[in-house]
């Protein structure tokens, strides 16, 4: 007998008897994308137009995902790949140091032109240039990214300025208005001491401590505020010199005590409204006091023939504040 064709009625018949006898089959297309684990025989990924997973409805998503991870064990590490988020994180990086350095490199500018115009003394202009420089660039440290390179990018802006001083304060390239911006004499190698001892103090901060911690924002808000402030206003006006040394003030000492603590405390809730660190107000307040106490004290000691300012203070800062606070990176 002839075989009957089948006609649609039947067709779906058939189609409904099969749907009832066997599980129900979902199928499961993604958009296109690069598999996250490319197969044993490739080397490199790939984008496949579809990736297809077929599963049984009974079966449960524990089961599957039992399945995914036994394959997975199967199949080789994935390969290294540039992934979009680096590539963004090193764009804002490279554009973050390149606006610090030209922020830097117009702050100075701007204090020489003051200078050249005899609007501010030369000796004011560089404190000025001692407190805003350090203080700005930790200032800018949270335009960085957030990956773990991002501190070396930042260390690059005092990296440039510690070449700049090597060039000039070996006389290898005479810079006249730098020299006289930055020293005290107007010699040349007086730049490789206070201002080169500066800049490595801020690459230092920049690497073992950055924005993470409070040891180096107190340290560098020292250095920078408290320490500038002290030899502005003991200039100014200190009469009444310390007993132990007659080239420092007690309103220099005072001063530098209380600006940088002021300065320290404003910089740590700076940092912690970014989420950086958790701070306490009282233990905070207390650390901050004690901290600034013992930088104040170390300025105030004779330096001649010793340890420049540059070195004590944000040295003995860094100690005073890690026993205070403790090392958090």
């Amino acid at each position: 007998m002839a075989a009957r064709p089948h006609s649609s009625i039947s067709i779906s018949a058939a189609a409904a008897t099969t749907t009832a006898n066997y599980p129900r089959l979902y199928l499961r297309r993604p958009h296109l994308c690069m598999p996250r684990y490319p197969s044993i025989n490739q080397t490199t990924p790939c984008f496949l137009p579809h990736h297809l997973i077929i599963r049984n409805a009974n079966n449960s998503v524990d089961d599957i995902h039992i399945i995914q991870r036994r394959r997975l064990l199967l199949l080789p590490s994935p390969p290294c790949v540039f992934t979009d988020d680096a590539s963004a994180h090193l764009l804002q990086d490279a554009g973050a140091t390149l606006l610090v350095v030209a922020g830097g490199y117009a702050l100075v500018s701007g204090f020489d032109n003051l200078t050249h115009h005899q609007i501010i003394q030369q000796n004011l202009s560089r404190k000025l240039v001692h407190i805003l420089s350090g203080l700005l660039y930790m200032g800018c440290w949270p335009i960085f990214s957030t990956s773990a390179e991002a501190r070396y990018f930042a260390a690059l802006v005092p990296l440039l300025n510690c070449l700049r001083l090597l060039v000039h304060g070996h006389s290898l390239v005479t810079n006249e208005e730098l020299i006289k911006s930055i020293t005290r004499e107007g010699k040349p190698e007086e730049l490789l001491r206070g201002p080169l001892y500066y800049v490595l103090v801020l690459i230092l901060c920049s690497i073992f401590f950055w924005r993470e911690s409070p040891i180096g924002v107190v340290s560098l808000s020292m250095m920078c505020g408290g320490d500038g402030i002290a030899d502005i206003m003991g200039r100014r006006f200190g009469i009444h010199k310390v007993p132990y040394n007659k080239h420092k003030s007690w309103v220099g000492s005072i001063s530098m005590f209380i600006v940088g603590f002021l300065i320290s405390i404003g910089m740590l809730y700076y940092f912690s409204k970014f989420g950086y660190f958790e701070l306490d107000q009282v233990q905070t307040i207390e650390r901050v006091a004690v901290v600034a106490m013992a930088a104040t004290v170390v300025e105030s000691l004779p330096s001649k023939g010793g340890i420049d300012d540059n070195i004590s203070v944000p040295l003995v800062t860094m100690v005073t504040a890690y026993l205070s606070f403790g090392l958090q990176s």
